[in-house]
């Protein structure tokens, strides 16, 4: 109480944690959730390992400032294929969850695939849902101590190995294990591994489904991409209520609606709601609740589909599976896959048609032009710098020209040889007999030719510089 003698009453904005020991679910979806489980972490582990024309198939070197994509290497120049191929990602999954709601959420987000690795090793060490509980109530003991150390060494182990496999697509996989075998990490190596592995370590053994609830901000903003016919999870109100326990004679499902209220739905779920009270932000779409149904109706004899993937339309007009598919392609799908269509033609077009030979062309802008002598009298000079990249993974030689004025020649040397993915830059000297030209700018064009392959041709406008007097 106050001086006034007025009560004063604390309320809380953040609710209380309480664990959430969740149950294995077995069914159909859940088989799907750990294909994308497998999968996903087959690509994420193998793929450092995997070499390409002897070297890593994918690596961003950023030292070298050298992308390499299996048989497609990129410069910084070409950093926006990187972004449009990400652009093309983010709006693959507005188009997914527009159509299917929070599937990626549920099935191949980092965060569900890690925490369903962390569980599934926590269930066969800790054993299953009931004995976690009764092991938690427990006071420390000799073997509750073991379970929790054996438990817990895995999960670092697992998150060790996550963090060196994320820094071995920025270091070479083979150099990044060769220097944790001697001892010879690097400063900055060693800290993101060590961050990664935290990260993994605490989001998917503690935070869970806090992180799905308070930090991922898609659980946010999907509500803008999904409308009335989009596929989520959903609870058949109609069929399930009024719920109630299961009475012996079979003819109280039908009398108290076909939920007999056994919370198999809410013992599942990784975020601990009951999908029972409609749809919710916190719902990542993982269908754990509809395999612990689907066991539940097999047991008391009734047909699956209480909980299921439909839509807010066919539930309220009791649609069949015919109407359900037709609406999934309405005009604002159409769209969106119209658009999708479209960004991965220009990007597929854009990449077919890049050349892996970069030039750029810097003039000596100290000396605009000078009158030099030549073996046929007085010439104008002008100097640049061509900087040159190979990003071919075969070595080259390279013939330069130089086009736009008549007469104007290169006075310096006119071929280059750059090994694979290399980059050098090269002093270039034209000249132009005097009297020949405009005065001022004069456009040019240099032409950097290979020698060996006719295909490999790239051009850079420039300006040849005449002295006005």
């Amino acid at each position: 109480m106050n001086q006034a003698g007025a009560r004063i009453s604390v309320v809380s904005v953040y609710t209380k944690f309480e664990d959430i020991h969740v149950r294995q679910a077995k069914g159909r979806y859940t088989r799907w959730r750990w294909f994308f489980v497998w999968l996903t972490q087959a690509v994420f582990y193998g793929l450092p390992w995997l070499n390409w024309n002897g070297r890593q198939a994918v690596l961003f070197d950023l030292v070298a400032r050298k992308f390499y994509l299996f048989g497609l290497v990129l410069f910084p120049q070409d950093f926006i294929f990187l972004a449009v191929l990400l652009i093309i990602c983010a709006y693959s999954l507005f188009l997914f969850t527009t159509i299917t709601g929070r599937v990626w959420c549920g099935f191949s987000c980092p965060q569900t695939v890690y925490s369903e690795i962390f569980m599934w090793i926590e269930n066969k060490i800790e054993g299953s849902r009931s004995a976690r509980i009764r092991l938690a109530r427990q006071a420390m003991n000799a073997d509750k101590l073991r379970k929790k150390i054996s438990k817990h060494a895995i999960w670092a182990g697992i998150a060790l190995w996550t963090g060196l496999s994320f820094v071995g697509y920025f270091t070479p996989i083979q150099v990044l294990s060769a220097e944790v075998r001697n001892g010879a990490l690097g400063g900055w190596e060693l800290f993101w591994i060590l961050f990664y592995g935290a990260a993994t370590y605490g989001n998917a053994g503690f935070m869970r489904e806090q992180f799905c609830r308070y930090l991922c901000p898609y659980a946010r903003f999907q509500g803008s991409m999904l409308d009335k016919d989009t596929l989520i999870v959903s609870y058949d109100k109609a069929r399930g209520e009024p719920r109630g326990a299961l009475g012996k004679a079979k003819a109280d499902v039908a009398a108290k609606g076909a939920c007999i209220d056994c919370s198999m739905c809410v013992q599942v779920c990784p975020t601990g709601i009951d999908i029972r009270n409609g749809l919710q932000h916190d719902c990542i779409g993982c269908a754990a609740c509809i395999d612990a149904c689907d066991s539940v109706m097999d047991k008391i004899a009734a047909p699956r589909g209480l909980i299921r993937f439909t839509t807010e339309n066919a539930m309220l007009h009791q649609w069949p599976l015919q109407k359900i598919r037709r609406n999934i392609l309405r005009p604002r799908v159409l769209i969106y896959s119209l658009i999708l269509l479209c960004m991965v033609g220009a990007f597929s077009f854009s990449l077919s048609a890049h050349t892996p030979l970069k030039m750029n062309v810097l003039r000596d802008r100290a000396n605009m032009g000078r009158v030099v002598s030549s073996g046929a009298g007085t010439a104008v000079e002008n100097v640049y710098r061509l900087h040159v990249m190979n990003s071919d993974e075969l070595p080259h030689q390279y013939q330069i020209g130089v086009l736009g004025v008549a007469q104007i020649r290169l006075a310096s040397a006119q071929y280059v040889s750059l090994q694979a993915t290399e980059s050098k830059t090269i002093p270039v000297t034209v000249q132009l007999p005097a009297g020949v030209g405009n005065k001022g700018a004069n456009p040019i064009r240099f032409v950097l030719q290979a020698t060996d392959d006719a295909r490999l041709q790239i051009s850079e406008k420039a300006t040849f510089f005449v002295p006005r007097e």
